[in-house]
Order: C-alpha cells, then structure tokens, then sequence
C-alpha cells in the first residue's frame, strides 16, 4: 500500500475528523492499494495517555511548534495573545516554552521540533 498525502488537523479533508475525535486526532492518511483499486482513509488517534517525564530538558524561552485545530478559535486568539505566531511554511504555531506550560499546551507541543 502507498501513502500519498498524510493531513494534519485542521487541514483541509481534516474537519469532520477534528469534529468527531477531537484532541485524540493524530493524523489523517490517504492510502492506495493497488492490488485492490481502492483508496482507503486511515486516522492515527491516541487511545491512551500517561504522564512521562523526558530526559531532556527545555529551557523556558526556547520557542516550540504546537498544533491547534482549524476550529479552536478561542485558543488561537489566547496563544497570539501570549505572543505566539502562525507558521505558514511549517503548517504551526509558535510560543515560548514558559507560555506553553502557562497555558497548559505541553501536549500539543510537536515532538519533531525539540532539538536540544
């Protein structure tokens, strides 16, 4: 099977997904089975979550990527607010690290953009 287009929440194609599961919302992936001619939908979605403690450690005014969905209005206005901003390259927002846990973001925080 060939994966052609992974979307991200509040992406276009996302929004009834992000509507129905929410925060537990991952990933969206279209798929094509060429052996079956058949274009299949596939979600990533967390079915479960525990605290962890990583063995890095962030600095305060390090600026990391976070998600917010197409539809959290409310949230997008708090995080520019506290100073955040749209990455139109990166399909993200960004926010200091301090203002991320002040708002209580960290499971939002894009894990590929901690780099220490």
């Amino acid at each position: 099977m060939e994966i052609k287009a992974t979307l991200h929440p509040g992406q276009n194609g996302t929004k009834q997904l992000v509507n129905k599961y929410g925060d537990q919302l991952i990933c969206v992936r279209y798929r094509y089975d060429k052996a079956r001619q058949k274009r299949l939908k596939t979600v990533e979605l967390i079915v479960d979550e525990q605290d962890w403690i990583p063995n890095v450690i962030i600095p305060r005014d390090k600026i990391v990527a976070i998600r917010i969905g197409f539809g959290e209005s409310d949230l997008r206005e708090k995080v520019k607010n506290e100073g955040g901003y749209w990455n139109p390259d990166k399909k993200h927002w960004t926010l200091s690290y301090q203002k991320v846990l002040q708002l209580g973001l960290e499971r939002r925080i894009l894990d590929s953009d901690i780099d220490l």
